[in-house]
């Protein structure tokens, strides 16, 4: 199974290496490897997040994900985004800011980085919302009792979570926007544009993903207590033979079954938007951090886009294997760690933070999560044969 999920981003990997020493010699090829690592190390959280949403789809969805997903990962959010991002701030065509990227790498780069308090704005208020809705949400497992009980109670007035995170963005706009390490100068206009911009995104496609999978769930709730009350019919009465036969064809029943199929769909691809904008979120502090290795557009695209293909290849074999399920707190850790890079984003719109520290937060707390799940997994299993044995001597005597 292993070999059958990684396969491709194996043969990705020999490939792009290849290409590296090829095109740029051992030096290009030590950049593409250790670009591949960092956006691996980076990205670890997100593949946590992404088998959480990806489980709900069906086995073509995961497919257009590996496939279609991975173009828009490695062209779209690594190659083409810097470019547009360029074009905008430098009111530049498209045509003059590939030239720009491709002729004159330090200016790209310079271009780039002053853009980055807009980025990070966008980025983490996106990734903000995410980790409040989680963790105001109620929920019957809970890993950190003490913090997350009283957060699930402040959850239940609505629009909480949005409240929090316009605070957040005018302290943010307020402080550390008001002079800016990253182009000089005060941000504040800006970074609250592009903050209420990235709010606005996750409230319109999270917002239509869910109401699509809410009308999916009751679609499909309605269908099995159809079946239900259709075999608790007499199967003698030919009446009622007769008319589940017509229900069964072109009736209603026949319009019911092709919206649920059509809601599937829509529910699939608003979720899979959703996806690609949670993975637009985690790329932006890999793109950036990616200049302090190269500024050469397509080392950048080929190192990140290996890493890419990897956290997506893990995200497809943590479905599979059920790994959200055996070890429940892991969904909780990688929430964590959105919550901790969406702060960090937020930070670096004035302060220099290295992306190891951004990497090792979310590293630590997955870790931790992972290490918390096996322990309560490993207590569950004591009691549970603590109970069989009990059993047994109370059967005996």
């Amino acid at each position: 199974m292993l070999l059958k999920t990684f396969g491709w981003s194996f043969a990705v990997t020999v490939i792009g290496l290849a290409l590296a020493g090829v095109l740029w010699g051992w030096k290009g090829l030590a950049i593409v490897g250790i670009l591949s690592i960092l956006e691996i190390s980076l990205s670890f959280d997100n593949a946590v997040i992404n088998a959480g949403i990806l489980r709900k789809m069906n086995a073509f969805w995961q497919k257009i994900f590996l496939t279609v997903g991975i173009l828009i990962a490695v062209f779209g959010m690594r190659l083409v985004f810097p470019v547009i991002i360029v074009a905008i701030t430098a009111k530049l065509s498209p045509i003059e800011a590939v030239d720009l990227a491709i002729n004159d790498k330090d200016k790209y780069e310079h271009l780039v980085t002053a853009a980055h308090p807009a980025i990070a704005a966008f980025g983490g208020i996106f990734l903000l919302m995410i980790f409040l809705d989680f963790i105001f949400e109620e929920r019957d497992i809970r890993w950190l009792g003490w913090l997350e009980k009283p957060l699930a109670k402040l959850g239940r007035l609505d629009t909480f979570s949005v409240v929090v995170a316009l605070v957040v963005l005018l302290i943010s706009a307020t402080t550390v926007a008001t002079d800016v390490a990253h182009g000089g100068g005060d941000k504040s206009a800006t970074v609250l544009l592009a903050g209420v911009a990235g709010l606005v995104t996750y409230l319109i496609v999270g917002g239509i993903s869910s109401y699509f999978e809410d009308k999916l769930e009751e679609e499909e709730e309605g269908d099995d207590e159809a079946e239900e009350a259709k075999g608790a019919d007499e199967s003698g009465e030919e009446t009622k033979s007769a008319a589940n036969a017509q229900l069964n064809g072109s009736g209603a029943r026949g319009s019911s079954g092709a919206t649920v199929v059509g809601l599937a769909g829509k529910a699939a691809f608003f979720l899979f938007l959703y996806l690609e904008v949670i993975d637009a979120s985690f790329s932006f502090d890999g793109v950036i951090g990616a200049f302090a290795i190269t500024n050469d557009i397509f080392e950048m695209a080929l190192g990140l886009g290996i890493g890419a293909m990897y956290i997506r290849s893990l995200t497809v074999y943590l479905v599979r294997r059920g790994t959200l399920d055996d070890y429940v707190y892991l969904e909780h850790g990688a929430h964590y760690a959105i919550g901790a890079l969406a702060v960090i984003l937020l930070v670096t719109i004035k302060y220099e933070i290295n992306e190891v520290i951004t990497g090792l937060v979310g590293v630590v707390l997955i870790a931790a999560s992972y290490w918390s799940s096996v322990v309560r997994n490993r207590r569950e299993a004591a009691e549970g044969e603590g109970s069989e044995t009990k059993t047994e001597v109370t059967s005996g005597v």
